[in-house]
């Protein structure tokens, strides 16, 4: 058992929240008066469908990749996330949140962790904590597709650029499809990440890198479990990851 104050500033100075000037805000984002966590129930993002399997799980504390209040959002509590607040609150489910500080921490975030799980060897970030690096055994694109299929259990789409071998990869999780242009201008092979959009496919075939998309919800499943578990192991707490499938 924890205290959810301790346990919130505990989290802050783990994942240094104050170094990001991130999309949304990064920790505690609703207090529904519980003050004792024993359970957490972790999730990629707060949907509806998560926080109501966190009530059946009897959870003290959500803790999420994607919480709420993003920058540019309306700001009344209607709607959506009305609803997902009220089950919040009814459900005594405390809301913690961390976005881009889960993305880089280096043991414990989304990238050192696609990373790990992807077997590539001397992973590391490239020129900024959001965007990494490291080696392959000279695969074809179809291998490291494979690779990717395998670890994930969904197949990415591939923009091949050619017959190049990919022996130095960067990636980022989640919607970071533009970071390919600073792959590319590492001299990086291939580039992994979430989401892809229009104009990526012109990049890499004209960039001459291989793209992989992977499914923003695919490539950061792993860091918030990496989180929950270390929380539960350090406070002797009872964690569970919900996977609340999501084919983008």
């Amino acid at each position: 058992m924890v205290d959810l104050f301790e346990l919130e500033q505990y989290c802050n100075a783990l994942l240094g929240t104050a170094d990001f000037d991130d999309y949304c805000p990064n920790g505690l984002q609703l207090d529904a008066g519980k003050r004792e966590i024993r359970t957490v129930v972790s999730g990629v993002t707060a949907s509806q469908a998560l926080i109501e399997a966190a009530v059946q799980a009897e959870a003290d504390l959500l803790l999420v990749h994607h919480g709420y209040f993003w920058r540019g959002e309306a700001a009344p509590l209607t709607g959506v996330r009305g609803r997902r607040i009220r089950t919040l609150i009814t459900g005594g489910i405390n809301l913690l949140a961390y976005h881009l500080p889960l993305d880089a921490h280096p043991e414990l975030g989304n990238n050192r962790t696609l990373g790990d799980l992807l077997g590539i060897k001397q992973s590391r970030p490239l020129t900024q904590r959001l965007v990494w690096q490291g080696a392959l055994d000279r695969e074809t694109p179809a291998d490291l597709a494979q690779r990717i299929a395998a670890a994930l259990g969904r197949e990415p789409l591939l923009i091949a650029a050619g017959d190049r071998p990919i022996c130095r990869v960067g990636w980022c999780t989640g919607a970071a499809q533009g970071a390919i242009v600073e792959a590319a201008a590492a001299g990086l092979d291939a580039f992994i990440s979430g989401e892809i959009s229009e104009s990526t496919t012109h990049l890499a075939r004209e960039l001459g890198i291989h793209y992989f998309a992977a499914g923003h919800h695919a490539t950061e499943r792993l860091g918030v479990q990496a989180l929950g578990c270390h929380l539960a192991e350090k406070f002797d707490l009872n964690h569970q990851f919900i996977d609340d499938d999501n084919p983008v």
